[in-house]
């Protein structure tokens, strides 16, 4: 007969080894914190590890795959009648509404990824597949190919001020990040020939 496990109860879902991953980043930092230790921490094996994030790099970007799905969603679900710029800045905004209790998560989540050198490569990745979204929009409201110059230009003009925002709601605590975001792409509509 075996002893009864003791400590902590293995861990078998992707939020909570994101959970204990991010404690440990918090901890130890991105770089020095290993697979292994995650798993030691959730209290079980590496290979378990594994069936739920390909790297450690996956779970700090999460679902992010479901949600490039939901991001197109989003858009697909807009009014045709409303022009194509609020449409977008309406999906982009709701793309990245979340339950309160979840922003803390969230922003420790986008500290990584903005901040930690190591993720820059696998950020550019993922920022392209985000942004092939809204630039797939764009040409079918304008009725170009997406290799066009102008749905291009919304794909990349569109992620620079989603990235902008983030960037300064995680310098300041001042304007909720819905709110940053809805103003950065407005800014990007609009231009900024009103500017200066």
């Amino acid at each position: 007969m075996t002893s009864p496990r003791t400590g902590r109860p293995p861990a078998t879902s992707p939020a909570t080894l994101e959970r204990l991953g991010f404690e440990l980043f918090a901890r130890r930092g991105f770089d020095r914190t290993t697979v292994d230790d995650i798993a030691a921490a959730a209290g079980i094996g590496r290979r378990t590890f594994f069936r739920y994030f390909a790297s450690k790099n996956d779970l700090v970007w999460g679902d992010f795959e479901e949600q490039l799905v939901r991001l197109r969603a989003l858009l697909a679900a807009s009014d045709p009648g409303v022009p194509m710029m609020d449409a977008v800045r309406g999906a982009v905004v709701e793309f990245n509404r979340f339950d309160p209790a979840d922003v803390p998560w969230h922003r420790q989540r986008m500290e990584l990824i903005l901040r930690v050198p190591t993720l820059q490569a696998d950020a550019t990745l993922r920022y392209a597949s985000w942004r092939e979204i809204i630039t797939e929009f764009a040409a079918t409201r304008t009725g170009l190919p997406p290799s066009e110059l102008l749905p291009r230009l919304v794909g990349h003009g569109v992620l620079a001020a989603a990235i902008t925002a983030y960037e300064y709601w995680l310098t300041d605590d001042g304007p909720g990040l819905t709110e940053l975001l809805d103003r950065s792409v407005r800014h990007v509509a609009e231009g900024f020939g009103g500017l200066g």
